[in-house]
This record gives structure tokens, sequence and C-alpha cells, in this order.
């Protein structure tokens, strides 16, 4: 214990500040949950959209760098920067997204869990435990290249061996006119990253794998995927699973989806880069909210950084900006800080950090249970006597009152 008794956090945090309204509520969250009990070494880098231009995004890949060698990170929302954004903002140019340029930097796996509530019922009626959706965090289009064709000609896919041997040609298109082509990679080794994180992670977890892609049209790409995860397994990870009476299996996406919507849920479920995105934010929406998404980033080499699976909440920040109240809900960027909070107590050694990070998690879910929450999940909670919507920061006051009655 440090001084006036607060918890000492040994190793520092690497923290990642954002963009808009999440900026906001990362600030309160530090100021009225973390920084009253905990002494707590960061180590800061500012990933606001305008000081990425500032530095030319070299702040992202510091960031990224201090990750790799603290061990734990966790990080606000941020802004992928588009055309009306680069306007907005007078950027020099549209800055790739930092989620990408770290996730490519650690070639991490994401794992995105829903924070369940007692009184808010998933819209799936069948769901009863959470689904783990374990994203590839590499390549596809978020490392994609792309062409706008203005008019006719001929495109190719050209691989060129290094060693000088004859390239690889194949025709993509003969265009008649204007169209679009856009250019995708992957490795196998980030494929093979990826399916051991994800068996271990399950494992951990105690819950089955499910891997769904569409090999039967992408008999390359996609296919390739699927081999991966069965050499992975069977070499590796079979009996293993066998002995804790769990299963891996593959099925085509859409059959996947189809199956997951009748589930009980409680797996795994192991996806491309794209695909965990989108499904994701689905199996969010469907648990009561976006914001009530976990996410961590696991690399191969055992480093974690921690997120809200949400955006920055634009429009409540242009509210915000107009001083208007707003009711946003900030229990994925809580749960980010305690996620981080109980993996650096675990790496440290410190269990009464992890004790801390347990705390606030259950501060948190006890405000809501007992009725205090903000407007999006007061419209799909089970009807109380009790049930009162809040602002932003008296979401955060609550819970920062349970939580100094349970300390």
């Amino acid at each position: 214990m440090a001084k006036a008794g607060k918890i000492v956090v040994k190793t520092p945090l690497v923290e990642m500040d954002g963009d808009e309204m999440t900026r906001v509520m990362w600030a309160m969250v530090k100021e009225k949950l973390l920084f009253p009990f905990l002494e707590m070494p960061l180590e800061s880098y500012d990933l606001h959209l305008k000081h990425r231009d500032e530095t030319d995004d070299r702040v992202t890949v510091e960031a990224a760098r201090a990750v790799t060698r603290l061990g734990v990170g966790v990080k606000c929302a941020t802004i992928a920067a588009n055309e009306d954004r680069v306007r907005e903002y007078s950027l020099k140019k549209a800055w790739k997204s930092p989620n990408a340029t770290i996730r490519a930097f650690l070639d991490g796996t994401v794992f995105r869990t829903p924070i369940l509530v007692k009184n808010i019922r998933p819209s799936v009626s069948s769901w009863k435990r959470p689904i783990i959706i374990g994203r590839h965090a590499y390549g596809d289009v978020y490392s994609g290249v792309e062409i706008r064709v203005p008019g006719e000609g001929t495109t190719e896919l050209v691989f060129t061996p290094s060693d000088g041997g004859e390239p690889l040609r194949k025709t993509i298109h003969a265009f008649t006119g204007p169209g679009i082509i856009q250019g995708i990679h992957n490795t196998d080794s980030s494929i093979e990253s990826f399916a051991r994180a994800c068996f271990t992670y399950a494992l951990d977890r105690n819950v089955d794998v499910w891997f769904s892609t569409k090999d039967t049209i992408s008999q390359t790409y996609d296919a390739r995927f699927r081999e991966i995860f069965q050499r992975e397994f069977d070499a590796n990870w079979k009996q293993a699973f066998e002995k804790e009476g769990l299963e891996y299996f593959f099925t085509l996406i859409d059959d996947a989806v189809a199956r997951v919507m009748k589930s009980e849920g409680g797996m795994l479920w192991a996806l491309k880069n794209y695909d965990g995105d989108v499904l994701s934010d689905m199996v969010a929406s469907a648990c009561g909210s976006l914001a009530m998404m976990t996410s961590v980033l696991v690399s191969p080499r055992g480093q974690y950084e921690f997120e809200a699976a949400h955006g920055t909440v634009q429009k409540h920040y242009y509210k915000h900006l107009k001083g208007e109240v707003t009711s946003t809900n900030s229990m994925a960027l809580i749960f980010a800080w305690t996620g981080a909070l109980r993996k650096r107590g675990e790496m440290d050694g410190t269990p009464d950090v992890v004790a801390f990070a347990d705390a606030v998690e259950t501060a948190a879910l006890g405000t809501i249970e007992d009725g205090t929450m903000t407007g999006d999940l007061l419209a799909l909670a089970d009807p109380g006597p009790h049930n009162r919507r809040v602002t932003t920061e008296g979401f955060i006051d609550a819970v920062a009152e349970r939580l100094a009655r349970e300390l």
C-alpha cells in the first residue's frame, strides 16, 4: 500500500488517450474511479487525431512499441480518418486507423466479449452465456491496397519472387469502363499465431472453438486459414481439448451465423479480420449496447492491449460541445481499464491490484443491476421501480460511490 492507503501499481501501464466523447469519459474514469484509489504510473501517448497528424502518426507507432516493452496497454477509442475528417481537422492526409497500426505492429488477435447484466436480456432469446469473438487482427481489407480504375484496361495480380524466379500472374478483370480494384494479403505466420492464440484463450476460458470462413468461394485465401487452423489443432491442441471435454470445429460462415443465432452461446468464435469486426458489433448490440463489449488485443509474445470495442461516440460529443446533457455509456471504457489493471497485477504478482480491478467491475455491474444506467440501456432493461436514467458523469459518479462503499 502507498501513502494515504492507495494501492500501488508496480509497473507502468501504457495509456493511449483518444478522441471525442470517449476522450471526455476517459478523463472522468481516471479522475473518479482510479486515481482516488491507486498509485498508478502511466506512460501516456496522446492519439488524438490532430496530434497524430502533427507527428505524422509517429505517436501511434511509439505507443505500440511501448506496449511491446512494458507488456500491458490500455487504449481509448480513436477516430479512423476519412475525407470528412480530413476537412474537419485540416489534416495532412487520411491517416490509417490507429487500431490497425497497433494490431499489425503487435501481430495480435482481438478477443471481444459482451458484458452481461442480470436485468438486460440478450435480443437473441436462446443466448445464456457470452459469445467470445476471436478476431484476427492482421491483414485483409485493413491493410488493403486500392485503385480507382479510370477506364478501359486490364488488371493483374502479380507475385515477383525475390530469388529471381518466374513471376506468378493472374488476370483480375478486363475493364470496359471505370471501376475499382483491391488487393489484400495475409501471411502463414500471422494465421498460425491467430490459431494458437484462439486455442490458448479457449482453454483458459474453458470454451469450445468455432472457426468459420468461406473457403468454398475463396478456395486459396480462405482455404489457407482453414488448413492452418486444422493443422495447428491436430498437432498441438487436440489432446488438451479432449481432456477438458472441449471441441474445435470448422463450418462455413453462413452456416455458423445460423448456428450461433440458435445456440446458447458460451463459445469462442474465431473469425477473419473484417468478419470479426462486423460480427462483434452484432453480438454486442444483441447483448444490450455497443458500449457493453470488452476488447483485448493479445500478441503471440505475451503483450496485451485493452480497449473499448466501440467508436468515439461522435454525436454525443457534438452535443457535449454545445453544452447539452449527454447520457453516454462508459462501461466498455471502465472494463478496458480493469482488464489492463488485472493483467498488470497478474504479471507483477500484485494480488491487491487484481482485487481492485474485480471490485471496480462488481461496482459497475451492480450499479446497472440496481437500476442506475445510461439512456442506451434504460429502454432495454427489465422494468423496475428503481430504474433511472443518469447522465454520462452521473453514471460514473454512481459507480464511484458504490466502489468507495465496497472497498
